[in-house]
């Protein structure tokens, strides 16, 4: 377990936000190793209360140790954040916190397929339960589908080229891509990596872990459900780390925060919402880690954390 223990991003910050009280309740979405939900603990202390969840059963397992200070004041679920609402009674939590994506220990383990920088198996679950895999995509899309899955979910140019290339190379094996070293290295051999810092597999991985994990989906639907369990006056913080999640956020923020039912807007941001707002911009500009957080911990150099209240 000790790999899940991590220094939670913008620890700080999002204290600062959800503005933790004495006694309140609290939920984190994404509880991972247990930094944020730890820090929150200790701010409610005596006798206040967290909740958390996670698609990750080794997460959950290193919230538990990490969290056991706490017992009797937390509750650990394996859940999608997008199902808060059915377990969560209604305006039951004083703030909700939701940290995205993968964690850096998913990232370190080779056998999680989350990174081209390990060799293991081409996989990318949030949830082992899940059977749908990134390997299931790459193997069985079609050419038309994996460019769009690339364009839309990875914003990768060239994705037409490298789906070409993949259906090209799959046909050449029947066992098809396996590996995360497989994929990554068609990938440079197709626009081989030069002095640019990002590896030239990056959004080709990316696409594909959101599509496996539904993370977009996922996103809507827990943000409507965190707005549901929300007190009036509770805080709404939210840390994203790449433009597809931040830009669902934002859409989610300007159509609670401005937009009026069966307004254009609102349609295309795919929310549903009443005639009057219902949420408040806490900050205007996406709270963004300090040079010194960089320094110290390089993956958190593109997070972003963006603030609601619901009124």
């Amino acid at each position: 377990m000790a790999e899940y223990f991590h220094k939670p991003v913008l620890l700080a910050e999002v204290l600062a936000a959800l503005r933790p009280k004495p006694g309140g309740c609290y939920l984190d979405a994404t509880v991972g190793g247990g930094g944020h939900a730890a820090a929150i603990l200790e701010a409610i202390a005596p006798d206040g209360r967290l909740f958390g969840c996670d698609r990750d059963a080794a997460a959950l397992e290193a919230a538990q140790a990490r969290l056991s200070g706490f017992t009797g004041r937390f509750e650990l679920r394996r859940a999608n954040f997008a199902t808060i609402a059915d377990w969560l009674p209604p305006e039951s939590c004083d703030g909700v916190l939701f940290d995205l994506g993968p964690s850096s220990a998913q990232f370190d383990q080779a056998e999680r397929g989350f990174s081209f920088l390990r060799d293991g198996p081409l996989d990318m679950r949030f949830d082992k339960n899940q059977t749908l895999t990134a390997a299931d995509f790459v193997n069985c899309a079609t050419e038309e589908e994996l460019e769009i899955l690339f364009r839309e979910l990875g914003g990768e140019r060239a994705a037409r080229k490298y789906a070409r290339a993949i259906v090209r190379e799959r046909a050449l094996s029947p066992a098809g891509f396996q590996t995360t070293r497989q994929l990554a290295s068609l990938i440079e051999r197709i626009a081989p990596r030069t002095c640019a810092r990002l590896h030239p597999a990056t959004k080709v991985f990316l696409a594909l872990r959101v599509a496996v994990n539904d993370e977009v989906g996922s996103l809507r639907r827990g943000l409507e459900a965190a707005l549901k369990v929300l007190k009036p006056g509770g805080r709404l913080a939210v840390i994203t780390f790449h433009s597809l999640e931040d830009r669902v956020v934002k859409e989610f923020g300007r159509a609670w925060t401005h937009a009026r039912a069966g307004s254009a807007e609102a349609e295309a941001a795919g929310f549903c919402i009443p005639a009057t707002p219902r949420l408040r911009l806490v900050v205007r500009k996406p709270i963004v880690p300090s040079s010194a957080e960089v320094r110290a911990n390089p993956r958190c150099r593109s997070a972003k954390l963006r603030v609601f209240e619901k009124v």
